[in-house]
Order: C-alpha cells, then structure tokens, then sequence
C-alpha cells in the first residue's frame, strides 16, 4: 500500500506539473495565511469563511491553511497525489461557492462583480493529471519508493 501510494515515474511530466500547480498555489496560500501579496491573513480569512460562505470553523481554518501547507509538501513531491487533490477540493469548494454564479471567464475589465471559475478548472486539470502520473522527477516521493524497492 505505501509503495502504491507514493510510486512515480522518473518522468519530467510530475515535476512540470507539481512545481506549476504548487508555485501557482503557494502565493495565494501566504496571501490567506500571513496577509503577503496584498492577502488578508489568516484572521480575516477565517472571518470571511464563517460569517460569509457559512463554513464551520475547523472546515474555515483547514481552508485557509490548505493552499499554503499542501503547495509547499507538494513543490517537495511528497505524498503528490494526496496534495493535489487536497488542493483540488479546495479550487472545487472555491469554484462552486464563489466563482461559478460570476460565470466562466476571469474579470480583466473589472465589469464583473468577481472572478470566473477558468482558472479553478485549469487547477483542477492538474489535479487530475497529479494523480494520474504521481510527482514525477526529483520528489521525495520517488526517493521513499526507490529506497524501500532497495
């Protein structure tokens, strides 16, 4: 089970795909988690997620917290397939509770009253793919399998 799970190929397609996921991820995680990139912190991120999308707490605080944690284990390829699809739920909560009523397209005119969904659907093509192929080259993931196959 343990082999099953963290097995990957020393394919560049993983490692193309978990640092593009990850990377994308990364900056929105420490705008909710520490306020950077014009964020609002993990406080008013939290606020926003009870008293707005009326999420439970503990479901608000592993919200706010997954972008950040799961692109940083991800960037690292570990436990790949598990991160991405934590961040799959995550983009697939955002689309369904946020985005999708603005509709499909991202605001650059600034005419809508928020953002499509497109770019949760391209996260969530990466997602799939993660999955599919596991994290690829020069992850931990690879290192665990190749040293318990020894």
């Amino acid at each position: 089970m343990f082999k099953r799970f963290f097995q990957t190929s020393a394919s560049s397609v993983g490692l193309i795909l978990r640092l593009t996921l990850g990377l994308i991820m990364l900056p929105h995680g420490l705008q909710m988690v520490f306020g950077w990139f014009g964020g609002s912190g993990l406080s008013q991120t939290v606020t926003m997620f009870t008293q707005y999308e009326h999420i439970p707490l503990i479901l608000a605080v592993i919200g706010a917290l997954t972008p950040l944690v799961a692109s940083i284990v991800l960037i690292l390829g570990l436990c790949g397939r598990l991160m991405a699809i934590l961040i799959g739920i995550f983009l697939a909560v955002a689309m369904l509770t946020v985005h999708l009523p603005v509709g499909f397209f991202m605001n650059w005119t600034g005419q809508l009253p928020g953002e499509g969904y497109e770019f949760h659907l391209l996260g969530i093509g990466i997602v799939l793919a993660l999955i599919i192929t596991g994290s690829g080259r020069y992850s931990l993931d690879r290192h665990l399998t190749q040293k318990q196959a020894a």
